[in-house]
């Protein structure tokens, strides 16, 4: 049972859907997750008006994303938001991986001091879309409305009709330009006719959030065949509020419902903590990796972020993360295109740009995925031989991967890249 109270945003009928007037707003964005509530506050400190449609009338439900790096905290610093996430998050920099009962190694993500941000912070995904609504609903320029669903859209030259669903009926409005912020099950993406092109991964891990006061420092921990779950992994965060985040490792032919039940996850939870450690559970889901993306991330009026675009395995920060620098190259380019101030084919350039580091981020989670899911007898005698090295070698450590956190991606043919001059 969560303890964390929900909030509820209230929802208002348009004035253009009271009058049935269709009016025509410079950009929609659809979704009102981390990535749309960013891309609408950095497009407002650009001066460009945005309206953001959201079907819900809340926050995420249940902590989803939680790790997030320092680049991101430097775009949301740029917004006026990042001082609050830190604030309210655990920030951390050190990362332990254990292989059975022992250290194999440990790495710091900020060995050098004289940072203004930390390498990471955990932070519950509904906290930090409270900062940034927060934020939206305090600038003039955002148009947040809740309880609004795009059932469809049409494209034309210079814009889009969006048909708009709501309590109050559905009406049209047009968009000279559309953010597809709505999520890994974007129905955007399906209206314009794309699909994502990549891999799923044979494998299913438990997430469990759990309420407990540890004594577990502030580090990120990763085991590989512990002794209280064998020839599995498990990963261990702590996030605010006393919430600890654990995934645990199932195997493909675990069954999703079943393990999502009380009776399975306690027991789990108890075989890692100890019987006299007092927990409860706070939010339980499965999931299964997935490595793809869209084939374009331009499709005519409609641009593509986040998980709409891409996805990648939890393990590295590479999702939020990566659509957070999606909308940083995003949102100056459109607003110079809406200024008048470059050609429209400025915007191509996000395409490239951001779908070379999509596949850059989709290399690097499947090598971590091979790596803590072999495939084969042999890969797996592979691994198990570099973790043991590890605790000893330096050499080996380096090809340990529990999830490479991610790291700049150059745009290295850029359309934008011009020749160095001597």
């Amino acid at each position: 049972m969560s303890n964390y109270v929900y909030p509820r945003f209230p929802y208002a009928c348009s004035a253009e859907q009271r009058s049935g007037t269709t009016r025509r707003h410079p950009v929609v964005v659809i979704g009102a997750g981390p990535i749309g509530l960013t891309a609408a506050l950095d497009l407002a400190a650009r001066g460009q008006p945005v309206v953001v449609l959201d079907d819900n009338d809340t926050v995420s439900i249940g902590s989803r994303a939680v790790c997030y790096a320092k680049r991101p905290l430097e775009i949301w610093d740029r917004l006026g938001c990042a001082a609050a996430m830190v604030e309210k998050g655990v920030s951390w920099n050190i990362g332990k991986v254990f292989f059975r009962d022992q250290l194999s190694y440990q790495f710091d993500l900020l060995p050098e001091p004289g940072h203004r941000w930390p390498a990471m912070i955990n932070l519950q995904q509904y906290h930090l879309e409270e900062i940034l609504v927060d934020a939206c609903t305090k600038s003039p320029l955002v148009d947040l409305r809740w309880k609004h669903r795009l059932v469809s859209l049409k494209q034309f030259d210079d814009h889009a009709d969006l048909a708009v669903e709501t309590p109050d009926g559905i009406f049209t409005m047009e968009a000279q330009w559309v953010i597809a912020c709505d999520g890994a099950n974007s129905d955007t993406r399906r209206m314009v006719g794309s699909e994502f092109k990549g891999q799923f991964f044979q494998d299913r891990f438990l997430i469990a959030d759990v309420r407990m006061k540890a004594d577990f420092p502030t580090e990120r921990w990763f085991w590989f065949d512990p002794p209280f779950h064998p020839g599995q992994s498990v990963l261990l965060h702590r996030q605010s509020d006393n919430i600890w985040r654990i995934d645990f490792q199932l195997g493909w032919d675990a069954d999703p419902d079943e393990e999502k039940k009380p009776e399975r996850v306690i027991p789990r939870i108890r075989a890692m903590l100890g019987e006299s450690t007092d927990f409860e559970l706070e939010w339980v889901s499965i999931y299964q990796f997935a490595c793809r993306r869209i084939d374009q991330f331009r499709r005519g009026r409609v641009l593509f972020a986040g998980d709409a675009a891409h996805q990648v395995s939890p393990f590295g920060a590479r999702g939020a993360n990566t659509g957070v620098q999606d909308i940083d190259n995003l949102a100056w380019k459109l607003a110079l295109v809406l200024r008048g101030e470059a050609p429209e084919s400025l915007v191509d350039s996000y395409h490239d740009e951001r779908a070379y580091a999509a596949d850059d981020n989709i290399l690097n989670s499947t090598r971590a995925t091979d790596f803590i899911t072999p495939k084969t007898r042999l890969s797996r005698h592979f691994r198990d031989a570099v973790l043991d090295l590890a605790q000893h070698h330096a050499f080996a450590r380096p090809l340990v991967n529990s999830g490479r956190l991610s790291t700049p991606t150059p745009y290295v043919a850029s359309s934008l890249n011009t020749p160095d001059r001597t």
